[in-house]
């Protein structure tokens, strides 16, 4: 479980930075806000990383660490000395060179989630997964801290060059702790061949499933976090709208959303070991679902101007979508870790996220045009029913009676 806390904190960490302090830094460093929008386009690894996960299942870089440890050790070090760099570097001199590094640091990252999600699944028993994946994610949130919270502060006592070289030494515990833990035993049984890493991933899911459940699982994986993640996608421009301001929006979603969201994950986690990942699929499915419904309520009181009893209000529908987000998001993450066969655990892992990143993505874009057309109130409401049809799949790829599935160490 601590080897957990440090995984999640390295692979969070370079995803904050690039959606948090860089864009801070661009801004300040006078660039346009059109300018800074497009550097949204260098998340697309976390997207594909799929591509060339298979890679991972199939080479390693450093014999003497093994195949999962070498290509966390490699990424770790190629985003600590990009991070450094970049605060180096003159956003309106170096423009190219800034949008190259910060790719890099987007590719380094998605191929150390591909090792780390990897590695996790392999130290991690099944009965294991469900708390071991709660404190990986919320690690995952906290290291968020740093370059959203920490270094912004530094930057108004530091120049940016130092600040950078700060934030890129918290990449140092992720590093010791590779250095430190052991090749997991399954990670030693890997794929012969190049072409049985690209094609054997996939034949053995569906050969595994059958072709139709196969694709239940993946519909599932789709739909899952849909209406919870399109109900979001707009939130702060939400809250400005019902008469918050952005003082009071920040403190309350800093305290009233990031503590309740670490706190229902990491319970949700020692739940899940008494539930079992399917039954708590179910029930922390329902709050996931449920919470939604506070967003229909604060878009039905409609604009106005806040005063306590409407700051209470605020707190209570941004905790229960974080608590609802903490707790689904944990099952979620068990079940996709679940799901993969160890042997081939990095690509398998791989497609299943960058699946459930496709709403995030893509639909989400549309959240603007949808608010604009139906407003707030029936968008919320059709969040609310676009999360329905996950629920329902649940009966065919977690049933509530199931068993836990077997172990697949064994049949590698």
């Amino acid at each position: 479980m601590l080897v957990c806390i440090f995984t999640g904190f390295a692979s969070g960490l370079p995803l904050y930075l690039l959606l948090n302090l860089i864009p801070a830094w661009l801004k300040t460093e006078g660039l346009s806000l059109k300018a800074i929008g497009a550097f949204a386009l260098i998340q697309f690894p976390y997207t594909w990383k799929f591509l060339w996960a298979p890679l991972l299942d199939r080479f390693g870089i450093l014999p003497v660490l093994g195949r999962r440890r070498s290509w966390m050790l490699v990424t770790q070090l190629g985003l600590l000395a990009s991070i450094a760099w970049l605060g180096r570097l003159s956003p309106t001199e170096q423009l190219t060179l800034v949008v190259a590094l910060t790719a890099v640091i987007a590719l380094c990252s998605a191929t150390l989630d591909i090792a780390l999600d990897a590695f996790r699944r392999e130290i991690l028993a099944d009965e294991e997964l469900g708390l071991g994946n709660a404190i990986h994610v919320n690690a995952y949130r906290i290291a968020g801290l740093v370059p959203g919270s920490l270094s912004l502060i530094l930057a108004d006592h530091l120049p940016w060059s130092q600040v950078f070289l700060i934030t890129a030494a918290f990449m140092l515990p992720g590093m010791i702790m590779t250095l430190m833990v052991n090749e997991p035993a399954a990670a030693s049984n890997r794929p012969r061949t190049l072409r049985d890493a690209v094609v054997e991933p996939f034949h053995e899911f569906f050969s595994r499933h059958g072709v139709q459940s196969a694709l239940w699982v993946l519909a599932f994986i789709f739909l899952y976090k849909l209406g919870d993640s399109l109900c979001t996608a707009l939130a702060t421009p939400f809250y400005l709208d019902m008469g918050y301001s952005k003082t009071e929006i920040g403190v309350i979603a800093k305290n009233a959303g990031l503590w309740p969201m670490v706190i229902g994950g990491i319970l949700g986690g020692i739940w899940m070991v008494r539930l079992g990942i399917n039954r708590a699929l179910w029930l922390f499915g329902v709050v996931q679902i449920v919470t939604i419904l506070g967003f229909v309520w604060l878009a039905w009181l409609g604009p106005a101007p806040s005063d306590a009893a409407r700051l209470v209000v605020l707190a209570t529908v941004i905790a229960g979508e974080a608590v609802g987000a903490g707790l689904g998001t944990t099952a979620f993450v068990a079940y996709m870790a679940r799901t993969t066969h160890p042997a081939y655990s990095a690509t398998q892992l791989a497609l299943f996220t960058s699946l459930m990143a496709v709403p995030r993505t893509f639909i989400n874009a549309s959240a603007g045009w949808l608010v604009e057309g139906m407003g707030w109130f029936n968008f919320f409401l059709l969040c609310f029913v676009l999360a329905i049809p996950g629920m329902v799949l649940l009966l065919k790829v977690a049933p509530w009676r199931a068993g836990p599935e077997p172990a697949l160490g064994a049949s590698a």
